[in-house]
């Protein structure tokens, strides 16, 4: 449903993706580890066109794509079936809860003003957030912020939804309530990819293990292989540095 190949992608002199290649069947969940600075992040930028790649394909729903000389219309076009939730949830300051999933759907989408209501209501709900509906961001904790941010994301009823590490920003508390409406989704056969830090999640959830390192990925395994049997050193390394009780079944 999603592949990427061979992207590249630099900052000035700095190489930060080099020939990454991601595959997504759909209704999977992949969850994509590795340490700061390894690139996950520009790596899920590029495949939803926030940051132009310098090279790469992309192959979407069937249609095939180069990265570097796709034009506005097309990206607007691919945009319409991708969300994306943001680490620091960019909500509307000046939009209460129901505002900000309305406006993914009546300025892009071009929605009536009823229908897009009726449909963030439902999101909400989803999310379990209906009871903030007239809230504004400033008066919600940061998980009911990034739960409405997570309503907004998959209120167009995306393809595929990119999270970027999604509770990163937040207090280990929260933490939990976002995880759960994530894992709901995915029970839901929603396809995510997810780049995060959350190590029982990407155990639990996911389907699919992508482990980078230095702009490149270095391992990719069914999530039960990859977590009980790395076949890279690498990984082996971040597995027992992130988490405390890891050990390597052989």
């Amino acid at each position: 449903m999603l592949e990427v190949k061979n992207l590249y992608k630099s900052f000035g002199s700095n190489q930060v993706l080099k020939g990454i290649d991601i595959k997504v069947d759909r209704g999977e969940v992949v969850a994509v580890l590795g340490s700061s600075g390894s690139g996950k992040t520009t790596m899920l930028r590029c495949t939803s066109f926030l940051e132009k790649a310098d090279s790469g394909e992309m192959i979407f729903d069937g249609s095939h794509y180069e990265m570097e000389k796709i034009g506005r219309r097309e990206i607007h076009q691919l945009r319409m079936h991708i969300g994306f939730v943001f680490q620091s949830f960019n909500l509307f300051a000046n939009r209460t809860a129901l505002g900000n999933v309305m406006s993914g759907l009546s300025i892009a989408r071009k929605v009536p003003k009823s229908e897009a209501e009726k449909i963030a209501r439902e999101m909400l709900s989803r999310v379990g957030m209906l009871n903030r509906a007239d809230y504004y961001p400033a008066q919600l904790s940061g998980g009911q912020q990034q739960r409405v941010a997570i309503a907004r994301a998959i209120a167009t009823n995306p393809v595929v939804v990119l999270f970027d590490e999604p509770t990163s920003a937040l207090d280990p508390e929260l933490t939990g309530e976002v995880l759960d409406v994530m894992k709901k989704l995915a029970e839901d056969g929603m396809t995510m990819v997810v780049v995060t830090h959350e190590m029982q999640f990407a155990q639990e959830v996911a389907d699919k293990v992508v482990f980078m390192d230095k702009g490149v990925v270095v391992e990719e395994a069914p999530a039960k292989q990859f977590f009980s049997a790395p076949k890279q050193e690498r990984t082996l390394q971040f597995l027992r540095r992130t988490m405390r009780d890891y050990t390597y079944n052989i």
